[in-house]
């Protein structure tokens, strides 16, 4: 027995295309929920990546500032060291420069200079009491008294220790040291042979002092600085 189909083609296409249409918008809001949750975690990605380098640079701009601070330091501390340096010279009555350039330009051919120090000592001397005829104990009590004063000095005494190739050289450094306008009472301490790349030398060691109540002049500074810088 034949089957009749009553129902429209019409209504049966369009409720096909209904629910085609149904399941396209599900698909539809389920991409666009999908891209709304990526848009999202993206965002939020890039708020913390945003925090992050907000971070950084604070960070960095307070490295920044410290090292600002390290750079004012270290250009203060180097003023300050100037400054010492200046003031030491200004209160030595021969600045060490002077000393250094003078023993260097006092140097024999074939000398070498290894090491040289400087130590101050300050010592006490009596004044001797004039002579006074007066007989009076009072007088002698005064000279007594004078007598006992003591005036104190500071004398600067120098170490210098050099090679040179012989005895001869080390004579004629001495002799040259103890020429020179700074240099007083300059004496042998020390002298020993010693082989170096298996050549002999000898290694002296020399004692001196400045000379007391040495006053030098600009001229006389002026000099021992232009023979060092030919030296040089």
């Amino acid at each position: 027995m034949a089957m009749i189909n009553f129902v429209p083609d019409d209504y049966v296409q369009q409720r096909r295309a209904s629910r085609s249409n149904v399941l396209y918008l599900m698909l539809l809001l389920a991409m666009l929920g999908a891209i709304g949750i990526t848009f999202g975690f993206i965002k939020m990605r890039q708020r913390a990546v945003q925090t992050e380098l907000a971070q950084l640079n604070s960070r960095m701009a307070e490295a920044q500032q410290q090292i600002a601070q390290l750079e004012e330091l270290k250009t203060k501390s180097q003023t300050m060291m100037k400054t010492m340096v200046m003031t030491a010279e200004l209160l030595e009555a021969v600045p060490r420069s002077i000393i250094l350039a003078s023993l260097t330009n006092n140097l024999p051919s074939g000398v070498s200079l290894l090491d040289f120090g400087l130590e101050e000592k300050e010592t006490q001397i009596y004044k001797s009491a004039a002579k006074n005829t007066t007989s009076s104990r009072y007088s002698k009590a005064n000279a007594t008294a004078a007598a006992g004063e003591p005036q104190k000095t500071v004398s600067t005494n120098l170490q210098i220790k050099g090679i040179a190739p012989s005895d001869i050289q080390v004579a004629g450094f001495i002799s040259r040291l103890n020429d020179a306008i700074l240099f007083d009472d300059v004496s042998l301490v020390e002298s020993k042979e010693i082989e170096i790349e298996k050549i002999k030398y000898r290694q002296f060691q020399l004692k001196a002092v400045i000379r007391p109540d040495l006053a030098l002049t600009k001229e006389n500074i002026d000099e021992i600085r232009e023979k060092r810088e030919q030296a040089t």
